[in-house]
């Protein structure tokens, strides 16, 4: 692996920004570019939300961001991924690297992982890069949801992808 990941901490917030606003055309078309959101972010960490950052080994750069979203438990088990990547690293196979250890690490079980069952990714059709992401990665397609999130001032078509942890290799 080229990449590690690692939950946020206060001092990501500077390279967090530096990474948003340099990627702006790269997120702008799927997701609100929010620089300064960081320190929201960390405060909303908790059973229901986690987010992991994943760095460049060679030379610690932020190559992207996982949020793990409306986080279930008991019966259920199940998280949403939701993700972008930052140029300079987007495209070079960096953020594949990095969502598989954070799909691992929320199939684990133990203090390290999340314990969960399912995962889920939500995609705009548009959005190929993404669309390709999810079935590298062995998401299957569950199904397509008109209007699911407001993004960017209007509500955004989804496709639906999920993975079980009974069907992923790990890594």
């Amino acid at each position: 692996m080229r990449v590690y990941i690692r939950p946020p901490r206060p001092a990501d917030e500077r390279p967090y920004s530096e990474a948003v606003v340099r990627s702006t055309d790269h997120l702008s078309p799927w997701n609100p570019v929010e620089p300064d959101g960081f320190p929201d972010l960390l405060r909303r960490q908790g059973p229901a939300l986690r987010t992991f950052m994943i760095f460049n080994e060679e030379d610690d750069g932020l190559v992207g961001r996982v949020n793990v979203a409306n986080i279930v438990r008991a019966r259920f088990r199940n998280g949403a991924l939701g993700y972008d990547s930052y140029v300079p690293y987007a495209g070079t196979g960096r953020m594949s690297e990095g969502l598989r250890l954070v799909v691992d690490r929320c199939f684990r079980s133990g203090p390290d992982g999340l314990g969960l069952h399912r995962l889920e990714i939500n995609v705009q059709p548009e959005n190929e890069r993404s669309l390709a992401m999810a079935k590298r990665l062995g998401f299957r397609h569950e199904g397509f949801s008109p209007r699911m999130l407001f993004i960017n001032n209007a509500w955004r078509d989804h496709e639906r992808f999920a993975l079980t942890v009974e069907e992923w290799p790990g890594i």
